[in-house]
């Protein structure tokens, strides 16, 4: 079983600067993709931004210039750096990993941190 812990999240004034990292726990597994997602009150989960293997990054329209996505394979980690925050960058950030198993083949799973606040005042 892999584990998804957050950290970093809080309280910054627009304009701010705020770090998300996100570790994987567990063993015996290959981490595919990494990314962030967010989600606010009454809304549908939306993509922030995706770092597969390869090291490509994928980012929301809305963040592109200001949010950069990093990995770190050795630790199985994904940070993003958010630069130039907005009060509509509030949000719950949730770290989002897609693992293989090496018992398991090609079979992927899609595993879920569990949330970490964002806020952004004006």
């Amino acid at each position: 079983q892999v584990q998804l812990v957050e950290s970093g999240g809080g309280l910054v004034q627009a304009g701010g600067s705020l770090r998300l990292s996100c570790l994987a726990s567990g063993s015996g597994f290959t981490i595919k993709n990494m990314g962030w997602f967010r989600q606010g009150a009454g809304k549908r989960r939306e993509l922030v931004a995706t770092i597969p293997s390869d090291g490509s990054t994928n980012y929301a329209d809305s963040v592109k210039g200001r949010f950069t996505i990093s990995r770190d394979n050795a630790k199985n980690a994904v940070n993003l750096q958010m630069n130039s925050l907005k009060p509509e960058d509030t949000d719950v950030y949730y770290c989002n990993a897609i693992i293989t198993y090496r018992s398991g083949g090609s079979l992927e799973f899609n595993y879920w941190g569990q949330g970490t606040q964002v806020t952004v005042s004006s």
